[in-house]
C-alpha cells in the first residue's frame, strides 16, 4: 500500500500465482472486463472528434503540470476567497495527521466517505480509527471492500473481484440482512444501512477528480449520489486530492468530462457531476459549514521532475489501462499489491514507493500497446514501463539468471545466423509438444509460460525465409510491369 502498510516489497509473482488459482475471482474478471472494453470503445465511437478530444485532453494536463505551482496557489487562494481552507501535505503521515487533527477540532465522531483512492492511498481510515472516529464507506463498492476488511480492486469499480451471490452472502454475515443477490436488492440493503450514517456523521470526506485552479472548484464524479450527501450533509468536509488534479480553467472540464466517464464505464456521462465551490453561503439550502482540502504530495513532486516519467501525472483515473491489459484481465487489482493497479499503477506505484518496494511491478506487462491506445489523456504507458524496467536492471535489482537469459537472448536476436537457426531448432523441438495446432504444456524449465495459457507454435516457415520468394521482383521469376 502506498501510506503506513507500504513497508514490504511486493510480491507480484506470488500475488499473480494465487490470483489465477482463485477461481471465483477469475469467473468475475471473465465477466467484467469484456463488457467494459465494449462500452468504451462504443461510446468513443459515438463521437467524432475524440482523437481530437484525447490531444486536447493531454495538452491541458501538460499545461497544468508544466505550470504547477503557479496553477495550485492559485487554486488556493480562490478556495480562500470562497471561505475554505487548503492544506499542503508533504506525505501520507502529513496528510493523515492534518485531517485527524481537523476532525478532533471539531469533536466528529462519525465520518462518512464517498470514493477516493486518494484516501486509499494515504491509509486514512485506520489512523481516523485509533483516534477514535468511526468511518464508513458510502459507495456502493466501497462499502462492500469495507465489510468485508480488503482493499479496492479496481480504480473505479472497488468491488470488482466480488459476485453477487458473495456481496449477498457477505452483508448477510456483517449485516444480518437477507437479499437476492439480484444488483438492486443488493444496492437497497445498503442504502438502508447507509441512510441514518449520512444523517449523523459529523465529517465527509471525499476525493477529486479535478480541481479547477481558476474558480477554487472542486469537481465530483459519481454514479450513486452518495457523494453528493457526503460532502453536502455533514458539517465538515474534507476533501483530498493529489497535486496533479488540477486543471486551468472551468472551461477544460468541457473536454475532461467528455472523455472521463466513455473512458471509465463507457457512459455518456456520469449520473452525478458535483461542482463544489467553498463551504455553504448565507441563503444557501446545503452545504457544510467548512471546506478544508488537502493538497497531497507524496512523491508526485518527485515524479513531476522526472523528465521520462511525468507525463503518468497527466491520468485522470479512469482505469481504462486496466480494461484492456491483458496481465490485470487474469490477476485482477490485488496482485499488484499496492492501490494503484493496472499499467498506470506499475508505474505510479515504484514513482511514489521507489523501485525498492515495487520493482516487479513494471514487469507486470505484456507491452502489448493497448493500455496506451485507450488511454484518455494519451500515456505512452508502455514506453515508460520499458523506462522502469531499465532502472530496475541498472539498480541491480534482477538476478542473475534473468541476466544470463536476457544477455544470451540479446547476443541471439543480434546475428541473423543465429536467429535463424535458433527458429530452426525451436521448429525442430516443438514436435514434442505442439497438438492440434497449439502448446498445451512445455516442459521444465518453460513450464510457467503455459502453466495458464496456451502458446501458439512456431509457423512452418520464418517470415524471412518466406520473403525472398514472395517479394515482388525477387524469385519465382516475379517483378513488375
Amino acid at each position: 500500500m502506498l501510506g503506513s502498510r507500504a513497508h514490504r516489497r511486493i510480491d507480484m509473482i506470488g500475488n499473480s500465482e494465487a490470483a489465477l488459482r482463485d477461481a471465483a475471482l477469475q469467473r468475475a474478471l471473465r465477466v467484467a472486463l469484456p463488457s467494459f472494453r465494449q462500452q468504451r470503445d462504443a461510446a468513443a465511437a459515438e463521437v467524432p472528434e475524440w482523437e481530437a478530444l484525447r490531444a486536447a485532453a493531454a495538452a491541458i494536463k501538460e499545461e497544468a503540470l508544466r505550470h504547477l505551482a503557479v496553477y495550485l496557489t492559485q487554486f488556493e487562494a480562490q478556495v480562500a476567497a470562497c471561505g475554505g481552507v487548503v492544506h499542503w501535505a508533504e506525505d501520507a503521515a502529513d496528510a493523515r495527521r492534518i485531517i485527524v487533527e481537523v476532525a478532533r477540532r471539531r469533536g466528529v465522531r462519525l465520518a462518512v466517505k464517498s470514493k477516493s483512492m486518494t484516501s486509499e492511498e494515504i491509509d486514512l481510515n485506520p489512523a481516523l480509527e485509533a483516534a477514535g472516529i468511526r468511518v464508513v464507506e458510502t459507495d456502493l463498492g466501497e462499502f462492500i471492500v469495507q465489510l468485508a476488511g480488503e482493499r479496492p480492486s479496481h480504480i473505479v469499480v472497488p468491488a470488482l473481484h466480488k459476485d453477487p451471490d458473495a456481496v449477498a452472502g457477505l452483508f448477510a454475515r456483517r449485516l444480518g440482512v437477507r437479499s437476492t443477490g439480484q444488483p438492486q436488492d443488493l444496492a437497497r440493503v445498503a442504502r438502508e444501512a447507509l441512510r441514518a450514517e449520512f444523517l449523523a456523521a459529523g465529517m465527509g470526506i471525499s476525493g477529486a477528480n479535478f480541481a479547477v485552479a481558476e474558480t477554487g472548484t472542486l469537481v465530483v464524479i459519481e454514479n450513486e449520489g452518495n457523494a453528493r450527501l457526503a460532502t453536502t450533509q455533514p458539517p465538515l468536509h474534507v476533501a483530498v486530492m493529489g497535486l496533479e488534479k488540477i486543471v486551468p480553467r472551468l472551461a477544460d472540464l468541457g473536454v475532461m468530462l467528455r472523455l472521463l466517464a466513455r473512458s471509465a464505464t463507457g457512459q455518456r456521462a456520469s449520473v452525478y457531476v458535483s461542482l463544489l465551490t467553498g463551504p455553504r453561503r448565507a441563503g444557501e439550502a446545503d452545504g457544510p459549514q467548512e471546506l478544508h482540502v488537502i493538497l497531497l504530495d507524496n512523491g508526485r513532486t518527485r515524479l513531476l521532475a522526472d523528465p521520462d516519467l511525468r507525463e503518468a501525472l497527466r491520468c485522470i483515473r479512469c482505469g481504462a489501462c486496466s480494461n484492456v491489459c491483458p496481465v490485470f484481465e487474469r490477476t485482477g487489482g490485488h496482485a499488484y499489491g499496492t492501490v494503484y493497479s493496472g499499467p498506470i499503477g506499475a508505474v505510479i506505484s515504484p514513482a511514489y514507493l521507489g523501485l525498492e518496494r515495487a520493482g516487479e511491478l513494471p514487469f507486470a506487462s505484456t507491452l502489448c500497446g493497448a493500455c496506451a491506445e485507450v488511454c484518455p489523456v494519451k500515456i505512452a504507458l508502455p514506453r515508460l514501463l520499458l523506462e522502469l524496467r531499465c532502472r530496475v536492471v541498472e539498480a541491480g535489482q534482477v538476478g542473475r539468471l534473468d541476466r544470463l537469459l536476457a544477455r544470451t537472448w540479446t547476443a541471439t536476436m543480434a546475428t541473423p545466423g543465429r536467429v535463424r537457426v535458433l527458429g530452426r531448432v525451436g521448429r525442430l523441438l516443438q514436435r514434442l509438444v505442439a497438438r492440434r495446432g497449439r502448446i498445451e504444456r512445455l516442459p521444465y524449465p518453460l513450464q510457467g509460460w503455459t502453466a495458464h495459457r496456451v502458446a501458439p507454435p512456431l509457423a512452418p516457415q520464418a517470415f524471412r525465409d518466406r520473403w525472398p520468394a514472395r517479394a515482388p521482383g525477387r524469385g519465382n521469376g516475379g517483378g513488375c510491369g
